[in-house]
């Protein structure tokens, strides 16, 4: 899906805007868990999450093909809402977002604070999804899925930044949603040639992709009651899993406790704040205690301050 020429157009959009993002190897997670483990702090992203790479990339060439767009209309959780409400601040085109009921309260200050117009329906993501594109048709407006080639182009910009760093990564942890991070993660592996191998991180609770990954084909749940809203997906995206199944070595469940004790320990060894599905990673590595140089995707930081409480005080 993603080739060099994507690669080298996608960095000149997301460079334009801001710089690489750290990977850094923590010392005290190093002693925690008895071999070198790299955060790649997509935190430190304009929107606090790697999906504005996405975002950026999608609008620069959505005004290319419609450069008079009448609107988007798209739905999330938060962090990808954000990154289309971010890049579709800077080029005025109109957006709007659909959420479910009971979504992150601070996550939906943030994207009405970029201008979008929110909208709540559904008991999830998956519903929330299948009315945002049922208002694209009514209204007319380009519908701005969760998962699509020019995301996807975006987000690699951060395996990019990461395999630069550490060419001599042997496993890489990533937190699966949709799944652009974990496919960009891969073919950005696959495209420089080198021998990592790709873990992918879902919650216990929200687990369609590990079932899928474990069947051979798409495998749909009837829930996804995590509090990691980043990972909350019970319907995979048919191209994302095409890609997960060829390349992705293995996909590791995890549970809230586990990803709360990840968020307590970025805390205390890092300094850094991580959302539910940004520590997911590190649970997972934790969890596995693989030998060798590991990485760990931190995707975002935009966890509600109620809830960082609680997390934090165990």
């Amino acid at each position: 899906m993603i080739t060099r020429d994507d690669l080298d157009e996608a960095w000149k959009v997301v460079r334009g805007v801001f710089g690489p993002t750290p990977a850094y190897a923590w010392p005290l997670l190093a002693e925690r868990a008895g071999h070198t483990i790299v955060v790649k702090h997509e935190n430190h992203c304009p929107t606090g999450a790697f999906k504005v790479r996405g975002g950026l990339v999608f609008l620069a060439r959505l005004r290319e093909r419609m450069p008079a767009c009448p609107g988007l209309v798209t739905a999330t959780r938060g962090n990808h809402g954000q990154s289309i409400a971010f890049a579709a601040s800077r080029t005025g085109v109109p957006l709007t977002i659909v959420v479910p009921h009971g979504n992150s309260r601070e996550k939906n200050a943030a994207m009405r604070a970029f201008g979008a117009d929110l909208i709540e329906h559904g008991r999830d993501f998956d519903e929330a999804r299948v009315h945002a594109a049922r208002l694209g048709l009514e209204r007319g407006l380009v519908y701005a899925p969760s998962f699509h080639p020019d995301l996807v182009a975006g987000v690699a910009t951060y395996a990019v930044e990461l395999f630069g760093a550490h060419p001599d990564v042997e496993t890489v942890y990533v937190p699966v949603g949709l799944g652009s991070g974990v496919c960009a993660v891969t073919m950005v592996r696959d495209l420089f040639g080198l021998p990592a191998k790709i873990v992918g991180v879902v919650s216990e609770k929200a687990d369609c992709y590990a079932l899928s990954f474990e069947s051979g084909a798409p495998v749909e749940t009837p829930s996804a009651d995590t509090f990691a809203d980043g990972l909350a997906v019970r319907v995979p995206n048919a191209d994302a899993f095409g890609i997960i199944k060829a390349g992705v070595d293995r996909i590791v469940r995890v549970s809230d406790a586990e990803i709360a004790a990840a968020m307590r320990i970025l805390h205390e060894d890092t300094h850094n704040m991580a959302e539910g599905a940004g520590a997911a990673a590190l649970a997972a590595a934790l969890k596995e205690r693989v030998k060798g140089k590991a990485a760990v995707i931190l995707s975002g930081a935009n966890v509600d301050r109620e809830i960082a409480a609680k997390v934090l005080a165990g």
